[in-house]
């Protein structure tokens, strides 16, 4: 048991049927895989499953939300949290928009370089749902002198190719050469060939200028909603357009053993939670959330779509999201449990904890992976030895340190959130802002409210 490596362990159930919703080059429905806190979510998916999805025709866009969130994640150096990220320091929303739209851009490009995504097929989906000619004028007027005037007749077909060709005078072909890494396959290509990936990645630039061009028109309206608090569904499709085009755009190009793509997000709910920056012209947070799985999900009942598997700790997608957005089998949705406590004996013991370690263990803290993953990181560190000195420290010694640690980081918080809940509740209670107040619930909060400020050390002063 001596340093031995952790072992990321399979889920052959859970794989199968992860596998078999991504082989899918389209399907109808998006997939939710949620289940608790550390439990190996987010670990199964990218140490067991996004290699394989990333081979051979196959291409798989990853877009972790909770990377925003700068002082809770590893890739900024710092551990996943054990309370819930909407508990975390929100992100701006910009962030976020940028992240997907990056993500999704790239996989189009991979489409472009593959032959499945056209200038023409970019162009047909656009004007499929905007109004093109008004903008393309204004690109075109952008690019051209104020005499070169454009009839009012021209069809919206010849609109696009000047304005196709006004978009490439402004960059080179080693710009557009480099984005699809072409530097070296240019030169077995035939003119007419590398014409036609370098036209097809142009028009990628021109159509998400239109959006661009088409939000900005939006920008006082925008601006007007978020002051008044108000909704509209026009106005927050008009914010996800860009992705949702790029999705339709990669479902559309799908093909079997050619071009499989398909897109994973991790931690949806941060983007539920996103908060606007001053002077950022976008709806809220949870309206671009909301447009952006209305949008998905339309386009795979109409159409199909791209499998797109959304990962979750929040209970609200286990339980409420389905009603919201229609009805119960609006998603596939799969659970991880994580183990059972036969399970992680099976797993754990002799390999990482003996028998009587292991007693202790699943007395005081169950099977969940990762408290199990924490605890033998612990145990193999010689930090407490340190600290201890020559005193001999037990397993009982690091199992203590442990659970004060959770006490303070992840205990603590919550009770103090849940508090301040229940204080608000009893206030808006008190202020006659519910007409029918559930006289259970409000019983319920006030023993919960005596039972919890023993726990977190709390006197009743400061609720008085």
């Amino acid at each position: 048991m001596v340093n031995k490596p952790w072992r990321i362990f399979p889920r052959p159930l859970l794989e199968t049927v992860l596998n078999n919703h991504a082989n899918h080059p389209r399907v109808h429905q998006s997939l939710i895989f949620h289940g608790p806190r550390g439990v190996g979510k987010t670990t199964l998916i990218l140490e067991r499953l996004l290699g394989d999805w990333n081979k051979g025709p196959h291409l798989t866009g990853y877009v972790d939300f909770a990377e925003c969130i700068k002082d809770h994640h590893p890739r900024h150096g710092e551990s996943f949290p054990w309370t819930s990220w909407s508990n975390c320091p929100k992100p701006n929303l910009s962030e976020c928009r940028t992240k997907l739209e990056e993500c999704l851009e790239s996989m189009a490009y991979q489409g472009v370089k593959l032959g499945t995504i056209s200038s023409q097929q970019i162009f047909s989906t656009l004007n499929k749902w905007h109004g093109l000619s008004t903008a393309l004028r204004r690109i075109i007027g952008s690019n051209n002198s104020p005499k070169a005037a454009i009839s009012e007749k021209v069809s919206k077909s010849v609109l696009w190719d000047r304005a196709l060709f006004a978009q490439s005078a402004r960059y080179n072909a080693k710009e557009i050469d480099g984005v699809l890494s072409l530097d070296e396959k240019v030169k077995s290509l035939s003119i007419e060939e590398a014409s036609y990936y370098r036209e097809a990645v142009v028009a990628l630039r021109l159509a998400k200028e239109v959006i661009k061009v088409q939000q900005d028109w939006r920008a006082n309206a925008i601006a007007h909603l978020n002051q008044t608090g108000g909704f509209s569904r026009s106005l927050a499709n008009s914010c996800t357009d860009w992705p949702c085009l790029l999705l339709e755009l990669l479902s559309m190009a799908a093909e079997i053993d050619h071009f499989q793509p398909k897109l994973v997000i991790n931690n949806i709910e941060v983007l539920r939670n996103a908060i606007l920056k001053d002077g950022e012209s976008s709806v809220s947070g949870p309206m671009y959330h909301d447009s952006l799985i209305w949008r998905i999900i339309a386009l795979g009942a109409n159409e199909k779509t791209l499998p797109v598997i959304f990962v979750t700790s929040d209970s609200y997608y286990s339980y409420r999201a389905f009603l919201d957005f229609g009805f119960i089998d609006i998603f596939i949705s799969r659970e991880n449990f994580g183990w059972t406590t036969q399970e992680a004996h099976m797993h754990m013991v002799d390999d990482y904890f003996s028998n009587s370690e292991w007693r202790i263990i699943a007395e005081v803290l169950g099977p969940n992976p990762r408290h199990l993953f924490e605890l033998y990181a612990l145990k193999q560190s010689n930090h407490h030895s340190k600290i201890m000195g020559d005193r001999a420290m037990s397993f009982e010694d690091i199992v203590d340190s442990y659970l004060a640690y959770l006490q303070l980081n992840v205990v603590n918080p919550a009770m103090d959130r849940a508090l301040e809940l229940l204080q608000k509740f009893a206030a808006d209670a008190r202020s006659g802002k519910f007409r029918k107040i559930n006289y259970g619930l409000v019983r319920l909060g006030g023993i919960l409210h005596k039972r919890m400020m023993p726990l977190c050390g709390l006197s009743g002063q400061r609720f008085s």
